[in-house]
């Protein structure tokens, strides 16, 4: 599904010198890398303050701390998503909602939203997924009109935009992800909260390092959250050459497209109209009844595939006393449909048309 071996060897110069510094420093956590990395991001986003963090989950629990939500109040979150979105609700005490998506996108639809809202209604959870914006316009705007915060959850599009800005730089706050397989990833877990509120940044800054401005001021019940110099330095080297992999992923996306053109009832990815798409993912919607035996076709023949979400998150055993009882259509559809095949950012043409050969050969059979 992705190979790291490519990006990290064109980088491995910088990358090592990067770790030597810090182990040469003997600061380990928190230190200068970490605060020129958060101060690096900043600037990427177009953003006031980026605080880093252990993992993208925890930029969303802290998120949700720092904003002020907690017990009694309630988020409204998609439905179809990684468990994390709907996690970090929970952990921060609150309620999630779930809601349904738009089936072209995979990301919230922002129509159906007033028939969630309640009196304890206090955020509502873009996820940006599979490497594109949810629908910002409407959803900000929407927001805006019922006193609702939105929160980003960035985790699978850093880097993509929308009308001219970068994804993560719309909400009160945006969460995230440095996990290895991400657009720019670390060589282990890290995350960071981004948000343009002075006051939401320094709250998530005590939460990070157990709720206080020092070692032992305790002033918050906060967490041990920090991202590690190492990590930090890693992602500094990295992030130089984040946009170039991301126009390479935009490439190899365009390759899929005209490769795939035509297969019968297969649905190809779907950018949003005045966004940027960075295909973390390359996913597929296969016609009902297929998605199972075109996987195993394309295991036959060596290659991966994977299936996000095989589930809404309401049937899920953690989060079905969040549910209302009512399946979300285009959740339920697209769990059912779904199916991604492999990208990264220097896949090569001809690894590309063997995969394609291999869909349209597994569709023919089928039919």
């Amino acid at each position: 599904m992705l190979n790291l071996e490519p990006g990290l060897a064109a980088a491995r110069g910088e990358i090592e010198a990067a770790i030597a510094r810090v182990i040469s420093s003997g600061v380990f956590v928190a230190g200068p890398d970490v605060c020129a990395f958060e101060q690096e991001m900043a600037r990427y986003l177009g953003v006031s303050h980026c605080v880093g963090v252990n993992s993208g989950t925890d930029a969303l629990v802290i998120a949700l701390r720092a904003l002020g939500i907690g017990a009694g109040d309630e988020v409204i979150v998609p439905a179809f998503t990684f468990v994390a979105s709907a996690e970090a609700v929970c952990v921060a005490g609150a309620t999630p909602v779930f809601a349904d998506i738009e089936p072209d996108t995979y990301t919230l639809d922002a129509q159906g939203l007033d028939a969630l809202l309640t009196g304890r209604t206090r955020a509502v959870l873009a996820v940006h997924l599979f490497g594109q914006g949810a629908a910002l316009e409407p959803l900000v705007a929407w927001a805006a009109r019922r006193s609702v915060l939105v929160l980003e959850d960035v985790a699978q599009a850093l880097g993509a935009s929308y009308q001219g800005r970068k994804l993560g730089s719309f909400g009160a706050a945006a969460a995230l992800s440095f996990f290895p397989s991400k657009n720019l990833g670390a060589f282990g877990d890290a995350g960071m909260l981004a948000t343009n509120d002075d006051d939401v940044a320094e709250v998530a800054r005590r939460l990070r390092q157990h709720g206080g401005r020092d070692k032992y001021s305790g002033e918050l019940i906060g967490y041990n959250s920090r991202l590690d110099s190492i990590q930090a330095a890693v992602l500094r080297a990295k992030l130089p050459r984040l946009d170039n992999a991301l126009a390479e992923r935009r490439a190899a996306a365009r390759r899929y497209d005209a490769l795939l053109a035509g297969a019968p009832e297969l649905r190809l990815p779907t950018p949003r109209a005045g966004g940027e798409h960075t295909y973390h993912q390359y996913t597929l919607a296969l016609p009902p009844g297929q998605r199972e035996s075109v996987a195993r076709a394309l295991e036959r023949e060596g290659i991966q595939s994977m299936i996000y979400y095989p589930a809404p998150l309401y049937r899920l055993p953690a989060y079905r006393a969040f549910g209302n009882g009512e399946a979300l259509p285009n959740a339920e559809a697209s769990a059912r449909s779904v199916l991604s095949i492999p990208i990264w950012p220097e896949i090569s043409g001809a690894d590309q048309e063997l995969v394609a050969s291999a869909v349209k050969r597994a569709l023919a059979r089928r039919r």
